[in-house]
């Protein structure tokens, strides 16, 4: 076969598989232009996501006439020149792919003026010819990028583009990674005309606030700790959160090295580790870290979309970010940092000898780290759960558990201080929730199992713990689920899981829930007394996100209510909720959370004898997402240990 040099345009395409991977990747590369042109302002025009149309317009230095053509063009870059140059990147482009390759897949047209021209230029390009044309144009000092019609010479490109509101939202989180990096840039994102973002230039400490609430949200600001730390050529700056602000998923965690934003393990194995004693398993930080290193110490060309780094020094790099962090969560709980946590120099040569991380990447063994390594957390155990008879039959002295909701551990200062670890316990008023929770009365059992072939054992249960559910098997008479291991078979009450599911949405321990506006208001009458409820429980209401107008002394309108009941029946619902309410004030019975929790639990768990086998498995995969270590497994209503020996015993006779 003949060996021949690729085509430009073919050349171009195969490289716009590597660069443009869906409209947040042209917008990417643009931005980043941008930002090194010196731009302090930057609009982005967006139509349906992306696809019909990308516009990134900024006040940059621009590009000269005799350039323009030449920056559509391949390899073309006025970053790098040596190879010194490629060495110490200070730029967030530097490939001089991006242009051509969004140009291969687009019709692209790029106007520019320079502020030694009075003339401004545009430059025409499309995928089907690659040519450029140059024509006169009006524009300011700057550069605009028009992208029409991405992928539409590639068919099978598009194709696999997902909906308009997808596409939208992976732009907008790059958006708020740019505002994040850049302070001192006003960003403002349109989509279809309207404007979706605006995040004005941060000149001060409140505007910088301002940005961070807007982007990360108001809860992150009350929580954030300022971090900044100077070491050798290394700075470390930015927010973190106390472990009490932890989240369930990895959606806040923002981290740039150079002003460029990474996802890179080390990183991520160090802030990990600097929250090893205070997180759960299933918690992730919240973090808005900024690195600064000489460019010569870190290289960014390892990855095609530049998501990417990897230190020179990266043991160094490890351990300062994980002192800077260990330091500042210690000084929040007023504990003493370690005295002999100092960092030191790593040569390149002593990082040759790593050991595998628990997170799978090339770290020091403990050995070698230059600070102290965080103890060991110990494992999950169901003895140790707050739902076991153990922890609540000891209501006066509740026994200490293990790694459940280890954020309490701020409650524990006094014996952090007289230097013994803190051991997280569970609270009197948690205690006394979940004690209540357990004995609730069982809405998932009305009627006796009997089969022939399952009996369940009460002696076996108590010999036996069940420590996981494992795979689910078949459904039983319509509402339970057969599930087995190696070591045991269980029978789960659906019922049960589901008002369990229920209970965890609607739990506002962990935070109040998130209220969910209505499209149309639902205006309800009601009698004075129920009013007057309204307005009495308005504070209680809140906090599980129902939001509540009164237009008069006999309607009120319902503006919002919590996610979870979205798709309830609030025409009878919610009048439902404020005759218990009425109820329990005429009683002279104050409400708390844990009853009205309870109680809507109650009212909007169904009962049902004929779940299928795919409802069931389905069931049970949200309730263990909800529920992670802290599932009551050992809630007799809902689980318990199938004994098949009569049944055997049966097949002998």
């Amino acid at each position: 076969m003949t060996i021949k040099i690729l085509p430009a345009r073919l050349a171009n395409q195969i490289a716009a598989g590597e660069v443009v991977e869906r409209p947040s990747s042209v917008v990417k590369e643009l931005v980043e232009n941008s930002l090194d042109s010196g731009a302090t302002k930057i609009d982005i025009d967006i139509d349906q996501g992306g696809a019909k149309l990308i516009r990134v317009r900024d006040n940059g230095k621009g590009i000269e006439k005799d350039q323009l053509s030449l920056a559509l063009s391949r390899h073309a870059t006025s970053k790098i020149h040596t190879l010194d140059d490629l060495e110490a990147i200070d730029s967030l482009g530097f490939r001089g792919e991006a242009l051509a390759s969004i140009s291969s897949v687009s019709r692209l047209t790029m106007t520019s003026r320079p502020v030694s021209q009075e003339q401004a230029w545009s430059a025409y390009c499309e995928g089907r010819d690659m040519e450029v044309k140059l024509q006169p144009a009006a524009h300011p000092v700057g550069t605009t990028v028009e992208v029409v019609d991405l992928f539409f010479n590639t068919p099978a490109r598009r194709k696999f583009l997902r909906t308009e509101k997808t596409e939208f939202s992976h732009i907008d989180e790059l958006l708020k990674r740019v505002a994040l990096s850049r302070f001192d840039v006003t960003l403002t994102l349109k989509h279809n005309n309207k404007v979706v973002r605006q995040y004005r230039k941060a000149t001060n400490t409140q505007q910088t606030e301002k940005r961070l609430a807007s982007v990360c949200g108001n809860a992150f600001v009350r929580n954030m700790l300022g971090v900044k730390l100077e070491h050798q050529g290394l700075k470390l700056h930015g927010w973190i959160t106390e472990p009490e602000a932890a989240r369930q998923q990895s959606d806040l965690q923002y981290c740039y090295v150079n002003g460029r934003v990474v996802k890179d393990k080390l990183i991520n194995h160090a802030i990990r580790q600097s929250y090893e004693t205070t997180l759960r398993s299933d918690q992730y930080a919240t973090y808005v870290l900024f690195i600064e290193l000489d460019p010569r110490q870190v290289d960014v060309n390892v990855h095609p979309a530049k998501h990417e780094v990897r230190f020179h020094q990266a043991r160094l790099v490890h351990d300062f970010i994980y002192q800077a962090l260990s330091d500042a969560l210690a000084q929040s709980q007023n504990i003493e940092p370690s005295s002999d946590s100092e960092i030191q120099d790593v040569s390149p040569t002593e990082y040759q000898k790593t050991a595998t991380s628990p997170e799978g990447i090339e770290a020091p063994s403990s050995s070698e780290f230059s600070v102290k390594e965080a103890p060991a957390r110990a494992q999950y155990t169901p003895s140790s759960s707050p739902f076991s008879s153990e922890a609540h039959s000891q209501t006066k002295e509740p026994a200490p558990y293990n790694d459940w909701q280890s954020g309490s551990s701020r409650k524990n200062k006094s014996q952090s201080r007289s230097g013994h670890s803190p051991q997280p316990s569970v609270s009197q008023a948690e205690l006394k929730v979940y004690s209540e929770l357990l004995s609730t009365p069982d809405i998932a059992t009305n009627n006796d199992l009997e089969t022939n072939a399952v009996n369940t054992n009460p002696v076996s249960a108590e010999r036996k713990v069940i420590t996981q559910l494992g795979k689910a098997v078949a459904v039983v008479e319509g509402r339970y689920l057969l599930m087995s291991d190696k070591a045991n078979v269980v029978l789960v009450s659906l019922n049960r899981a589901e008002w369990l599911r229920n209970y965890r949405q609607l739990d506002i321990q962990r935070g109040s829930l998130l209220a969910q506006p209505l499209l149309v208001p639902l205006s309800l009458k009601l009698d004075k007394e129920y009013i007057e409820v309204v307005k009495q429980s308005h504070a209680l209401c809140h906090q599980f996100g129902f939001e509540f107008k009164v237009r008069n002394e006999a309607a009120v309108m319902i503006m919002s209510v919590p996610q979870p009941l979205r798709q309830k029946n609030l025409q009878q619902l919610v009048p439902e909720m404020l005759s218990f309410l009425l109820a329990s004030r005429a009683n002279n019975t104050d409400v708390s959370t844990h009853s009205l929790t309870k109680w809507l639990c109650d009212s909007t768990s169904e009962l049902k004898n004929d779940y299928t086998l795919s409802e069931a498995i389905q069931l049970i995969a949200e309730l263990e997402q909800l529920w992670q270590d802290a599932l009551p497994l050992d809630d007799s209503q809902l689980v318990t240990l199938a004994d098949f020996s009569s049944t055997i015993s049966n097949l002998h006779s």
